[in-house]
């Protein structure tokens, strides 16, 4: 090739390549340029896991994932997901193994992190404080642990579209919906009933539905009662599944259970597991189940 046509190729080359690095030095930089790699997280706790999920983070290990996918249910985490072994008893060998950045717990697992912070620095996230608002609270949550992901933006996504939905569906209701007693079996003469301070108590007041439970409830929000305290409660039943095993069988047989208002009416309501301890994801399963169940009941 001749001297001059080389030449000529350089300098073109040259030229390119100056353009080129002006244009990218000339872009803004954006978060993603500037990110640190994503953290590697596990946890024991299903609600830090399903808040993980929904802000875009699957985490490497969740403890007891059959059991989450039963009582949780949504959002699934993904088979790849490491189960940990027991919330209360996790696989020490295995968390190791994993190497993981960050161990999310709860106060309910606070007495393992002596042990866990052995493997990694551990970090602990508080729901269901009592005298809080609980709604507030599920927002601090997700702030909180979007910050610690590098998802700040992603959460307050998540926020935003809670509260949309919560507007949607709360003009979907009729007017003259009654009230509700919201319970999980927990054998066929004992039920948790839901009120104060808990996740379905800070749905109900968004979609403007009242409760028909005044009682005292716990830190979690809610009272361990035998079905013959509902019975002189005039409301409409909403019963969150799962049941326990062979429970079905024998509210057929119970004449306590014939004489709740709501059997007796034929206007039980039963909606797919939710998680009664969880945050927004969990918040937003229970009020589109809840209300596409009781539409469906008004339509009959």
């Amino acid at each position: 090739m001749k001297p001059g046509v080389i030449r000529c190729l350089h300098r073109l080359a040259l030229g390119c390549f100056v353009t080129c690095l002006g244009f990218l030095l000339a872009q803004p930089v954006t978060a993603s340029d500037t990110d640190r790699p994503p953290l590697d997280i596990v946890t024991l706790d299903w609600t830090l896991a399903e808040t993980l999920v929904a802000l875009g983070v699957m985490p490497q290990g969740v403890a007891q994932i059959d059991a989450y996918h039963e009582w949780v249910a949504e959002p699934r985490l993904a088979p790849e997901v490491h189960d940990l072994g027991l919330r209360t008893q996790p696989n020490l060998e295995l968390l190791a193994s994993l190497d993981p950045d960050r161990i999310l717990l709860s106060p309910m697992f606070a007495n393992l992190t002596p042990r866990l912070s052995r493997i990694a620095p551990v970090e602990s996230f508080s729901l269901y404080t009592p005298d809080e608002d609980t709604w507030e609270q599920m927002l601090a949550l997700t702030r909180q642990v979007a910050s610690l992901v590098d998802r700040e933006r992603e959460g307050e996504h998540l926020i935003e579209a809670s509260q949309a939905l919560f507007d949607d569906l709360r003009s979907q209701l009729a007017d003259d919906q009654p009230p509700l007693l919201v319970v999980q079996f927990m054998d066929a003469r004992h039920v948790r009933v839901f009120g104060d301070n808990g996740l379905f108590q800070a749905v109900l007041e968004r979609l403007a539905l009242e409760n028909a439970w005044t009682g005292v409830t716990n830190a979690w929000g809610f009272s361990l009662v035998g079905l013959d305290a509902l019975v002189d409660i005039d409301a409409r039943l909403v019963v969150v599944e799962p049941l326990p095993v062979g429970v079905e069988s024998q509210l057929a047989e119970s004449g306590l259970w014939r004489h709740l208002p709501s059997v007796q009416d034929d206007s039980v309501v039963y909606l797919p597991p939710t998680w009664s301890f969880g945050a927004l994801p969990s918040a937003q399963r229970f009020a589109k189940t809840l209300v596409e169940a009781l539409e469906a009941s008004h339509a009959r």
